[in-house]
């Protein structure tokens, strides 16, 4: 029986060139998988032919945008994943989604290798083979631009030589990712770390310095879920895909940072993200209405692990999964609205409301009406700062 290789495929040159170079250096049938993580662009059909008449024996794709929404993006807004405390975890949030697939087709058609159209040099290329050896630990691993040298000069050349349907000719300066969370741009010109980002990188967000009316908007939540914007209910999905527009319009979600790479150098990354950016922001305000301190203060350790995990490709990890059973109790009650206004790149809180607040005016409040206890301060400073006390008398002896 001949071996099959089920690789991911983008339906852009590498990936269509990857196709016939695999079998060439493996003499494995190759099947194509495309997945619609809300990336835009071609459509899924137009994909799935290009790949078979690139050589492909099988070819599928699969709309996941309301799973990659729902399983990927949503626990990321329930864990307010900002990994270095910026970024809302844009492509690593949608290897996983894609390495499910994949697993699933190379067991559906008996394939021994799974390969992707990785650098050897980037996280993807752990994110993809550390999920794929984690849902399926017998299924091989390859990347032809990283194991076969598959530079992009001999991947052009291969295509014009095979005569395959695909563009040559156009060559982005840049390296972009996108999905319906977030857009990552690269390389270029922007790895000159003193150059700044121009205008023409954009695409989900205006020029937050551009003179606008600001847009105010209210986030309904559900146990951490996002199920209403300004009183109308919304899938999650539906949530991203609103705020991108109106958040996106305004600015919102900008991020130029140079981040830590799991495989040890800082790389310069762009990103925009003005859904996630606006989602997170007032999920975590209403956190602050809605978590006792105590949980509130250890979930804010949780969230830097988790968003480190899900970065370093670790998504499908027995310490991943256990986090994630501690956030979802930690949402248990963050359910209420948010109201911020979206203007000139920011998005500000400036309302909160919850049957499960924590907040309580009469003792909150200075005025009259006041029902904390302030005699009761003495007493308890004097217990908390007994033991400084004691060291101190000891020390300035």
């Amino acid at each position: 029986m001949t071996e099959r290789v089920v690789l991911a495929y983008s339906g852009g040159l590498d990936t269509s060139v990857a196709i016939g170079w695999i079998a060439e250096e493996t003499g494995a049938e190759v099947i194509a998988v495309a997945v619609d993580v809300g990336q835009g662009g071609e459509d899924l059909d137009v994909i799935r032919k290009r790949a078979l008449a690139c050589g492909a024996v099988e070819a599928e794709v699969a709309d996941a945008k309301d799973e990659f929404a729902e399983e990927y993006c949503l626990p990321a807004i329930k864990a307010n994943a900002l990994y270095m405390d910026r970024y809302p975890l844009v492509s690593a949030l949608s290897r996983p989604a894609i390495v499910k697939h994949l697993v699933a087709a190379a067991r559906k058609h008996g394939a021994s290798t799974v390969a992707h159209g990785c650098t050897g040099k980037g996280n993807d290329q752990v994110r993809f083979e550390a999920g794929i050896v984690a849902l399926a630990p017998g299924l091989k691993c390859i990347a032809p631009v990283r194991d076969y040298a598959m530079t992009r000069d001999k991947a052009i050349a291969f295509c014009e030589a095979k005569g395959l349907p695909i563009a040559t000719t156009k060559k982005s300066p840049y390296s972009i990712d996108q999905n319906v969370f977030g857009r990552a741009i690269e390389t270029g010109f922007l790895e000159d770390i003193w150059n700044a980002p121009i205008e023409d990188i954009y695409e989900y967000t205006s020029n937050p310095a551009e003179s606008r009316e600001a847009d105010e908007v209210v986030i309904s939540f559900e146990e951490g879920v996002p199920v209403a914007i300004d009183g109308r209910p919304v899938t999650v999905l539906q949530a991203v895909q609103q705020l991108n527009a109106r958040a996106g319009a305004q600015g919102v979600g900008r991020i130029d940072m140079v981040e830590d790479r799991l495989v040890g150098i800082k790389s310069r990354e762009v990103y925009e993200a003005p859904g996630a950016i606006a989602l997170i922001t007032a999920h975590q305000e209403l956190e602050n209405v809605t978590v006792e301190r105590e949980l509130a203060r250890y979930k804010r350790q949780v969230e830097q692990r988790w968003g480190e995990l899900v970065y370093d490709g670790q998504w499908f990890s027995p310490l991943k999964r256990a986090l994630d059973g501690f956030i979802d109790e930690a949402n248990q009650h963050v359910t209420g609205d948010i109201r911020m206004t979206l203007h000139g790149g920011r998005a500000v809180v400036t309302g909160r409301r919850s049957e499960s607040s924590l907040y309580d005016f009469d003792l909150a409040t200075y005025d009259t009406g006041d029902t904390f206890d302030q005699a009761a301060a003495k007493g308890f400073i004097d217990i908390y700062s007994l033991s400084s006390k004691i060291a101190a008398k000891r020390d300035l002896a």
